[in-house]
Order: structure tokens, then sequence, then C-alpha cells
């Protein structure tokens, strides 16, 4: 695709994006029927002129992209406001269990009004040596919702049926990504790869279910990573000859950071909602993701690498694209292999147990399996019911 269709396309799904928060475009006049654009400029943080060259289709491919962005993290701000208000208006005086729900949404709703301000007043990707700030941000509402002193979403010990038949309790709390994993990306360009670095999930029974415990859902940050190979060494080479390919073992304990042909371009930052389902010996997963950020390396950090400004624009440029289209994938709803319990007993879950979900990731014509794993680091209810 031509760059100047690759922009049309781009801000076609921008203007479509702002109608359905604003009404009706009218592409001879540039103005959307319900509000002025100095508003929906103000909205998304940007100041008139900014607007008027993504409303006149006049930025770059980059600032479209970004702006496109912040459209999406808006409808999904109003998606969740809309979430709360049904919940709120429900019921007068809602169940204990729909007051906790509210809360999270609650906090997870501000979070994300927090963060969509400090995404949206970005007018250029972030590039941050250390990553402290970028992460702490990202990640620290999400905590404070589950991390604070006064209120916990989660369901405690005096509230369990006297017959104490409520699977998900023993669950609830924190859990991390076990192994990171790797997946090579099928592209235009051979040597792009996704490695899966950080997981933080915050587990909590879903008690405004009538389902007796047996369902739980996690809301987890997760920071993953891009990487280059100067190589180009083509897919195929990093799956397995059989009938059913699948990555090699000598791929996956590979260690890109220790090879000096490997290069980081960019970190993906993914807030993810998880839904856990407790099916006797057996729990199911499923979930989607709700906003992601792509934070490139710091440009002098690239250029130490050796590679041409060319190739480096060359790369941003693929990267996004991969963000925009082949991490879709993990942006739909995804069902992995159920996996077993770590214990029958559901009372005897504790800290240091494993949750690990074998799933599947389309990347073109290539089906590539990986294993996702949590282990349980900080649980909420240590004790027994009795």
């Amino acid at each position: 695709m031509h760059k100047e269709e690759e922009i049309n396309k781009i801000h076609e799904e921008f203007i479509s994006k702002l109608e359905r928060h604003y009404g009706k475009y009218d592409p001879s006049s540039n103005k959307f029927e319900s509000t002025s654009n100095s508003k929906i400029a103000r909205d998304l943080f940007y100041s008139d002129s900014q607007f008027s060259r993504l409303i006149n289709n006049t930025a770059s491919a980059g600032e479209l992209t970004r702006a496109l962005r912040n459209v999406q993290r808006l409808l999904d701000v109003n998606e969740l406001r809309g979430k709360v208000n049904k919940l709120d208006d429900g019921s007068k005086h809602p169940s204990q269990g729909n007051k906790k729900y509210l809360f999270v949404i609650g906090a997870l709703f501000l979070g994300l009004i927090v963060s969509t301000t400090y995404f949206l007043s970005k007018t250029e990707p972030l590039e941050n040596n250390g990553n402290q700030t970028s992460e702490q941000t990202r990640y620290e509402m999400l905590r404070w919702g589950f991390e604070n002193n006064y209120v916990k979403p989660y369901v405690r010990l005096r509230e369990l049926p006297r017959d104490c038949y409520y699977p998900c309790y023993k669950y609830q709390g924190k859990w991390r990504l076990r192994n990171e994993y790797k997946i090579p990306f099928f592209r235009e360009r051979n040597g792009f790869h996704y490695v899966a670095k950080e997981v933080v999930m915050y587990a909590r029974c879903m008690d405004e279910r009538d389902d007796q415990g047996e369902s739980f859902e996690g809301y987890e940050y997760q920071k993953h990573e891009i990487w280059y190979d100067k190589r180009e060494v083509p897919i195929d080479s990093f799956l397995t000859k059989d009938e059913n390919p699948k990555l090699s073992v000598s791929y996956m304990n590979s260690n890109f950071e220790n090879d000096p042909n490997y290069v980081k371009i960019a970190y993906v930052h993914t807030f993810f909602k998880t839904e856990f389902n407790i099916d006797g010996e057996q729990i199911q997963r499923s979930g989607k993701a709700i906003g992601r950020d792509i934070e490139f390396v710091p440009q002098e950090v690239l250029e130490k690498e050796a590679l041409s400004t060319e190739l480096l624009s060359e790369l941003k440029s693929e990267t996004n694209s991969i963000a925009k289209n082949l991490l879709e994938d993990f942006s739909k709803p995804i069902t992995c292999n159920p996996t077993l319990a770590p214990n029958k007993d559901f009372n005897q879950i504790k800290e240091g147990d494993i949750l690990s979900f074998n799933c599947q990731f389309s990347t073109g014509r290539f089906l590539v399996d990986y294993n996702k794993s949590y282990i349980f680091t900080d649980q909420y209810i240590r004790t027994f019911c009795r």
C-alpha cells in the first residue's frame, strides 16, 4: 500500500470513530453535526491548529495514528461510564457484590481517565530511557484499585456461604507472569519478534454473578517488547518441520538480550481483562485487550545499533503497523485450552500455585502455539473457610 493510501485509510478510520462519539460528519464543511471542532480539539487535548491538520488530512501518518488511539481511549472511557451508570441505576440498593463491582469498574474508569489524559497530552511517541515513569503511570491506578487501605474489591471470608462452597475465593489476589514467551511475526519484511516480559494481574471473584463462586476475573497490566533481527531470518526457520509446526525449543530458549543480531525496537503496554470459569477440576480462560500503547526505545539508543536513519524510520513504521494490525489478534476475545486447577480441593489453593494455559496466535498464514502461565504471588485470603 502506498503511503498516501495508508494515510487516507487511517484518516477515514479516525473520522469514523469521531462520528461514533460526535455524530455525523459533513466532509464539505469538515464539521460534525452535534459538536464544534474547537470542543472536540479540547476533548482530545489538541490545539485548534493541530486538530485542523488532522480533520483536513494534512497531518502525518504518525500524527493520525496517535490521534486514532486517542479517540479510541475516549470511546473506551465513555463505554466504562455507561457500564457504571447502568449498574448504578439497576438498583437503588445494590447488593454487596454489585457495590464491589461498581467500585472495581469505577476505579478502573478513573484510572483510564487519568491514563487517557496522560496519553492524549502527548504529541509524540514516548521515548523514555529508564521506562520507570511511563510504567508507573500506566500501572499505578490499577494497583491503587486493588491495594488501597480502605475498600477491597474482593469477596471476604465472612461473606462466603455457610457450606463454604465458593471456589473462587482462594484465587483472589495478585498473579504474575511465570515465564516470558516469544512469537515471531509473519510480515512482508522478516525479522520482527514479540516477547511477553511482564504481567501483573489482580483477580477477584465475580460475586455479581449468581454462579456459586465459579467465576473470577483478572485485570492485567502487561509490558511486552518488539524486537528486530538484523538478519531478517524467515519465520519458517523457527518452526518445527512436522505436519503441525510449532516453535522450536532452540527458539523458545534463545535470549535476544545476549544476541547482537537482535535490536529492541519498542515496548508494548497493554491493559487486559480476563475471565476464568471453574468447571470441576478444570479452569477455562477467555479475555480481551482493553487498551494498548507503544513506547519506542529512545532514538539515541537505537542509533548505537549501527542502523541507518532510513532503516530506523522503516522499522518504526513497521512496528506501528504491527501494533495496529497483527496485535489486533490479541485484542479479539481469545480462548485458550482449559487447564487443570492447581489443586482438586480449591480450599488448598495457595501462593506459589500456577495457572498454565496453552493458546494460539495467528500471524499471517501461521498458527503459533504459546503458553501463558500465571504464578500466585500475593493471596488475599490465606485461611480456610470452615
